[in-house]
């Protein structure tokens, strides 16, 4: 009889099967516990590896397996950095960003030194090393404040754009140091580093793009844009080391390079977050635990010495760097929190920087041992360091990032931004059209309404058969699985009917939907039939806001949104509702927006966009009998969407009639939205029209606009 004879069991675990089953029980069970312990789940894996690895129980050994999947997580956190920075918020703080960079630099540098010079007795350029250790961090906590999704909080969008500083400037002070060691810094070393940072830096920000770019439109299997996306993180870290610098650089500039590029909202963007939480990070975090050796700080009282010396620098000129930003430029508590405890935890680059300084070996004691730049005191206290500052790091974090969270779903509770909840409805008859109508409605919705998508198919009852019921569920089934992706939930509605038009009325009504998407095959196109029932029936019937979508390539690869806007626009009620779906998409797309239109409309959105920033030129036009004008300003991405209105509002028009037919005609390669703004007050105790002659001061109407508008978006 066979025992299982063939696995083997002894520790450290070296069958990959029972090692790799023990780490995942690790991954999944250590934050469980930990959680009930009020430690953050992020310190909690970092204790885990100190307790499994070398120095704890041994039951893993940090080979070179662990290795590879640690530094893959290290790299994967600082892309997920780039990735999901706010690109317009970090546009709008960069001077912020400046000064809290060479804060968190300048500071741990100043203090550092002295430090070794003075306490330990270090020499200068030992001295100059240790203190680049202290002003360069790790965003380890960097998860937590994913989780709390503050992503784009301002103090978080500082702090990475600091990091970036802070790091380069401390890793270019290791490579001029390691130089200096090897006789090697002239001017051939300053021309080499120079012109290879410049040419990494060029190729990363602005080929990677472009390639990005040109596989997303040509690939759209879900598994190959996710590799690729892989492919292009450990390209720029390889990049990132052939130009000298560290590969977290490479890797977080490729996360910024792509930014423009996956939207928050994609199921790409769904997978990379979902892959690096479960897998990837968690490796990085019990990498660094394994690295922890409890017992040198007991063997050696000038460890023990070094390394509070250390961690007391490190952790109060990382403070002092928060603290000073967050005077300077007037932020709350809980943002210093979030400097300090982003900025705080030393892990990667100074691990970098210590394994170098300690493998340079400039001379020999007088008992003939190796004389290290950085001795084994230093590299022992490094490891305390570590395990000190991720810790607070942890704490910290989490304190700012929960009250901070807190507060923003406070904002929303008390704002009632909606006297009526997002419900998006979407009309599907074509398998051909689900994907990109679902794309287009999570582009529309706000992004904390997880629950407010309907798909809708109307089975036909003149012809209806067990067929058309199958292909009824096919297609809601097909819709289901691609919102999942999203992490979206969507219900489905089937409706019996003989008048389809009659039918998405009845569920538009029932349902309380306050949004519309209707979608037409491309070969298609729009019918005269089409035309008539729309005007005649949805647009008469149903008071939502309609968008009717003809998709020529898939929404994750347009770079602009043109929107089209008629005169006398702003005088309608739905004005702020429709103008919010742009912002939502604005936002959820990364497209940029440009706005046509009369110089009254185009009023009203310059002064809410100085308020709530993105990146929105307004262009003024009036050549509605002539659209085609357009296509001078069209480019091969762009999305034209044209703002039309019902009969009888102020911005109608008897031209608007043929527009979408013209459309149909004249833009043939060009994806275009038709939007119909609806009509009820829904504001609660903000019911406004615009066109109430009560307020005729132009002045209190657009300061009525900037309110109302400011007040939908307040929990963005």
């Amino acid at each position: 009889m066979i025992v299982f004879s063939s696995i083997d069991f002894t520790f450290p675990l070296v069958n990959p099967v029972p090692k790799f089953l023990l780490i995942l029980l690790i991954i999944l069970f250590a934050p469980i516990l930990f959680n009930k312990l009020k430690i953050p789940h992020l310190l909690g894996l970092i204790i885990a590896g100190a307790i499994v690895g070398n120095h704890g129980f041994n039951l893993i050994e940090r080979d070179s397996s662990i290795i590879l999947s640690g530094t893959a997580g290290l790299l994967y956190i600082m892309f997920l950095a780039g990735l999901e920075i706010d690109l317009p918020e970090l546009k709008k703080n960069r001077f912020k960003s400046i000064v809290f960079g060479m804060y968190t630099f300048s500071i741990p540098m100043g203090l550092g030194f002295i430090a070794g010079s003075y306490i330990l007795n270090f020499s200068v350029i030992t001295s100059i090393l240790l203190a680049s250790m202290f002003a360069s961090h790790t965003l380890i906590a960097y998860p937590i404040v994913s989780k709390f999704g503050i992503t784009n909080n301002r103090a978080v969008n500082i702090t990475i754009g600091g990091t970036i500083i802070t790091d380069v400037l401390a890793l270019l002070v290791l490579a001029v140091i390691v130089g200096m060691v090897k006789g090697q810094v002239n001017t051939e070393f300053w021309v080499r580093l120079i012109f290879s940072i410049t040419v990494f830096g060029l190729i990363v920000m602005f080929l990677f793009p472009k390639i990005a770019y040109w596989f997303f439109k040509k690939n759209d299997d879900s598994i190959s844009q996710y590799i690729f996306v892989l492919v292009m993180v450990f390209t720029g870290a390889v990049l990132a080391e052939f130009a000298g610098i560290e590969a977290i650089i490479g890797a977080f500039l490729a996360g910024l390079s792509l930014n423009p590029l996956i939207s928050h909202t994609s199921p790409l963007m769904n997978r990379i977050n979902f892959v690096g939480n479960a897998i990837f990070i968690p490796f990085f975090l019990l990498s660094v635990g394994m690295l922890i050796d409890y017992e040198v700080f007991f063997k050696d009282l000038n460890t023990l010495k070094v390394a509070s010396v250390m961690v007391i620098i490190a952790t109060s000129a990382k403070y002092l760097a928060a603290w000073l930003t967050q005077k300077t430029f007037r932020f709350s508590v809980n943002e210093r929190r979030i400097f300090f405890g982003l900025s705080n935890a030393q892990a990667a680059a100074t691990l970098a920087a210590v394994l170098v300084g300690y493998n340079i070996v400039i001379g020999e004691t007088a008992d003939g041992e190796p004389l290290r730049l950085l001795n084994q005191n230093v590299l022992n206290g490094t490891i305390l360091m570590i395990l000190i500052t991720c810790t607070i790091a942890s704490f910290v974090t989490q304190k700012g990032a929960k009250n901070i969270a807190l507060q923003e779903i406070t904002s929303i509770v008390k704002s009632d931004h909606t006297g009526k909840p997002e419900r998006i409805l979407i009309s599907l008859s074509n398998m051909d059209t689900i994907d990109e109508l679902i794309n287009l409605s999570i582009a529309l919705k706000s992004k904390e309404n997880k629950n407010g998508l309907m798909a809708l198919n109307i089975v036909d009852t003149n012809s209806l058969d067990e067929l058309s019921e199958k292909q009824a569920r096919k297609l809601l089934l097909q819709a289901t699985l691609k919102a999942s992706e999203t992490d979206n939930y969507l219900q489905e509605q089937i409706r019996f009917d003989i008048n389809i038009i009659n039918g998405i009325v009845s569920v538009a009504r029932e349902q309380k939907v306050t949004d519309l998407v209707l979608g037409f095959h491309i070969k298609k196109g729009i019918s005269d039939t089409f035309l008539g029932e729309l005007t005649e029936g949805i647009l008469t019937k149903c008071n939502a806001n309609i968008f009717i979508y003809k998709s020529y390539q898939t929404l994750s690869t347009i770079k602009r949104h043109l929107v089209v806007i008629p005169e006398n626009a702003e005088k309608e009620i739905g004005f702020p509702l429709w103008l919010i779906k742009m912002w939502n998409m604005a936002l959820n797309t990364k497209g940029k927006m440009l706005f046509y239109g009369h110089p009254n409309a185009l009023n009203y959105i310059s002064k809410i966009q100085s308020e709530h920033q993105i990146d929105c030129p307004t262009i003024e036009f009036f050549d509605w009998d002539n659209l085609v004008t357009l296509k001078k300003e069209l480019k091969p991405n762009d999305n034209l969407m044209v703002i039309l209105a019902r009969k009888d509002q102020p911005s109608y028009q008897p031209y608007m009639l043929s527009i979408p037919k013209y459309l149909h005609q004249n833009f043939t390669k060009t994806n275009f939205i038709l939007v119909y703004p609806m009509q009820t007050e829904i504001f609660g105790e903000f019911d406004i029209n615009l066109t109430n002659p009560s307020i005729e001061d132009p002045m209190e109407k657009l300061e009525t606009m900037v309110k109302l508008f400011t007040r939908f978006l307040k929990h963005k």
